[in-house]
């Protein structure tokens, strides 16, 4: 039996449960893209949807903790904070749905989670955060993975580039939902810091598919079905089932669900899209999850 096998079976039963609890998280969220390519609205609409359906559990849960749910924002300001993530999210979600729509799910997904490479880049420029070589490394590799991903330097001109583009931006939004995030767990509860943050995403997305896409309602009960499945088990399925494993796993080692969702939106395109991985593109996909992995540890 390997060491990891060994420790994982030596593990008391709570920590079995967490990380299972943790790969089925990471599993639900990978799924999110299938969602959103075979949803009836457009992108912002489904985004719209996401969040907006996902208040429903997520206040619920809020009100079952009651006053375990820790402090209520008072000032002005701590409303303001506690509405500062769900904007970012907002512009997350946007991007990477219509990255999804303009390229390949295993792309946009994969490019999307170039976001811890951010997290620190963001740190470096604005929290006087220390890099090391091993961070550098990190995202040396991971670029290269991306234009092996793209077919090598020649196929960087392919049509879905655009679409690679918007999937980095929203790694860029997700990497600022994070740091935002940060900052609040100090003050508020995870429930508190969730039930915000998805309220405030749903009322800055709403505008943006009923003015740009003037059509926010599934016509049919396959429609319904998509973004409820979205809502309910991808974002706060997923996201009550990581937040779950926090409490029991190490924080570094829970992080690593965001290697696994690529893969699983990556196997799910390939069986339910008929989405081809290529050697390039496993080649590619394999080396950025190796420069994030690396990055991380840096």
């Amino acid at each position: 039996m390997s060491q990891a096998a060994s420790a994982i079976a030596e593990t008391p039963r709570s920590n079995r449960f967490a990380l299972a609890a943790l790969i089925l998280g990471g599993a639900a969220i990978g799924g999110s893209p299938i969602f959103v390519r075979l949803s009836d609205v457009g992108p912002m609409a489904t985004a719209f949807w996401r969040v907006a359906l996902a208040l429903i559990p997520i206040f619920i849960f809020s009100l079952a903790k009651g006053k375990d749910a820790g402090p209520k924002p008072e000032k002005p300001s701590d409303y303001a904070l506690l509405i500062l993530p769900g904007v970012v999210l907002a512009m997350d979600l946007a991007a990477w749905h219509l990255s999804i729509t303009m390229t390949s799910v295993a792309n946009a997904t994969l490019l999307a989670n170039l976001a811890p490479v951010f997290v620190t880049i963001i740190g470096l420029l604005f929290f006087g955060a220390v890099v090391t070589r091993v961070f550098v490394l990190g995202l040396v590799l991971a670029l290269a993975g991306v234009v092996i991903l793209k077919g090598g330097p020649a196929a960087l001109g392919n049509g879905d580039l655009r679409g690679d583009g918007v999937a980095v931006i929203a790694a860029v939004f997700y990497a600022g939902y994070i740091l935002a995030i940060g900052k609040l767990r100090s003050r508020f509860d995870t429930v508190r810091i969730m039930l915000w943050s998805t309220a405030s995403a749903a009322v800055c997305i709403f505008p943006l598919g009923f003015f740009y896409e003037g059509h926010m309602l599934p016509p049919t009960a396959y429609g319904w079905a998509i973004v409820f499945g979205l809502a309910f088990v991808s974002h706060a399925g997923g996201q009550v089932a990581i937040a779950y494993a926090l409490a029991y796993l190490p924080a570094a080692f829970s992080s690593l669900t965001l290697l696994l969702q690529p893969v699983v939106a990556a196997i799910l395109a390939w069986v339910l899209l008929s989405e081809p991985i290529g050697p390039m593109q496993a080649i590619g996909g394999v080396v950025v999850l190796a420069g994030i992995l690396v990055a991380r540890r840096g």
